[in-house]
């Protein structure tokens, strides 16, 4: 009988969805992280439950194939990355895997997904980056959350990152030391600084440091400023006011401390305003081509209507707008709405309309209308969509459905709603744009299967 505290060996054969080798030791599923699959290991078990097990890796008794060094200081240690000690190309296989067996079994649909759409570049990609700042043993540490934790590792050298965030976080650990600013604390609510807040238009190559706070004002923001003027890509410094006892990372009110507020990206031939609260893509070369697949798949003409939900500053909806009659986007953060409408403007579209509000009441509105779009899409965040909010679009009776998801067991779960309503996936293709993490990026398209229903 397992027991814990026991070593033992073990074959490792898959990955669970957070990205732990998964091997099989006297009935019980062991989990192991930084475990590859193909590896023989010996692990230590640290927790034994009715019919899993948790291990913790000592040794690569037999490596994987698979397996390679890792290339960042921070892993495992940082919360960030799960696959840095395989190859690429294995943590491709997995993520198509992964979506593929979410379809089957929790959505009931048993059809492959299309071959995963890699990444070019797997370093330096993202352009956001939101680091807790804490002060533990009386050291200041500005970094990522360890595991399961609220434990920061400090440093702000991630691979993924570009390295003007490194540059940031130095300036402003030297600042905050400098001039003896308190740091919040979870536990007391107490204290100023809570997280850096980065993020970068790559194609401008601008950068925009936020701090959010829990206070009003953030003391010698002129020193601050003056420092990250040595940054060439520095455009903007916004303070984020977050006083809520919450570990939401941020507030719903910014104050601009030097600069416009915001930094502009390019994506698809289109130039996007980005400021704090609005949502956009990490990855923008992924995401290219995730709008791209989107647009294949929608086959827009121009008698359509094209309902955009969860829009965000209109990315995906603005992409497609000339190809289409009319573009309806929906979002319920303001900055985030009055965005899109100046995205709009500067990219001299005309046929788009945004609304402010939860996508389950806008889309009943519309309905209300008489609006009949030809097309919608769904971004929802990770917990996927509202099911009255299925049954509305379901209820618009369009002729296809594009569904945008970060999360592949959500998606699968909406995609057997919408089956149920009357809808059929015809297509699933993986998009990576989260290389060397647990993530991935996935597009539908769902058509109608009962044409005269409505």
């Amino acid at each position: 009988m397992l027991k814990k505290n026991d070593d033992i060996p073990l074959f490792i054969e898959d990955y669970t969805s957070e990205g732990n080798g998964i091997g099989r030791y006297e009935g019980f599923a062991v989990f192991v992280s930084e475990a590859a699959v193909g590896d023989t290991v010996l692990c230590h078990i640290i927790k034994v439950k009715s019919s899993y097990a948790i291990g913790k890796l000592l040794q690569v008794l037999s490596p994987s194939k698979d397996r390679r060094s890792t290339d960042c200081r921070l892993f495992p240690k940082c919360g960030g990355c799960a696959f840095r000690h395989i190859t690429y190309e294995a943590e491709l296989k997995y993520k198509g895997k992964l979506v593929s067996d979410a379809f089957l079994r929790i959505g009931g649909i048993d059809l492959a997904a299309e071959p995963i759409i890699g990444a070019q570049n797997i370093y330096g990609y993202r352009n956001k980056a939101q680091l807790p700042v804490k002060m533990e043993d009386n050291v200041l540490k500005i970094g990522f959350y360890a595991p399961k934790s609220h434990r920061v590792i400090d440093g702000g050298e991630c691979a993924l990152h570009p390295r003007d965030f490194f540059r940031a976080v130095k300036l402003f650990k030297d600042f905050i030391c400098s001039f003896g600013i308190s740091v919040y604390d979870e536990t007391t609510h107490k204290g100023l600084i809570r997280h850096l807040y980065l993020r970068k238009a790559f194609a401008a190559n601008e950068l925009m440091v936020c701090v959010v706070i829990n206070g009003d004002c953030l003391p010698h923001a002129e020193k601050l400023t003056e420092s990250l003027r040595s940054v060439p890509s520095f455009k903007t410094l916004v303070l984020n006011i977050n006083k809520a006892s919450t570990n939401v990372v941020l507030g719903t009110q910014c104050k601009t401390l030097f600069g416009p507020g915001w930094i502009t990206d390019e994506l698809c031939h289109l130039s996007f305003k980005l400021s704090p609260l609005t949502f956009y893509q990490v990855n923008p070369e992924q995401a290219q081509l995730l709008y791209q697949k989107a647009g294949e798949l929608a086959e827009c003409k121009k008698t359509d209507t094209l309902l955009d939900l969860y829009c965000g500053t209109g990315t995906i909806g603005l992409t497609l707008a000339k190809n289409v009659k009319q573009l309806i986007g929906v979002e319920i953060i303001e900055s985030a709405v009055s965005d899109a409408i100046e995205n709009s403007r500067n990219n001299r579209i005309n046929n788009a309309r945004f609304i402010r509000g939860d996508a389950k009441d806008a889309a009943a509105a519309l309905k209300n209308e008489g609006i009949a779009p030809n097309i919608v899409i769904l971004d929802p965040p990770r917990k996927g969509c509202d099911k009255e909010l299925l049954k509305t679009v379901s209820d618009m009776n369009p002729e296809k459905i594009i569904y945008v998801s970060c999360d592949p067991a959500t998606l699968a779960r909406d995609c057997k709603i919408l089956k149920e309503t009357g809808y059929t996936v015809k297509t699933i293709t993986p998009i990576d744009l989260f290389p060397r993490t647990v993530h991935v990026e996935t597009v539908v398209l769902m058509t109608r299967t009962d044409a005269g229903k409505g």
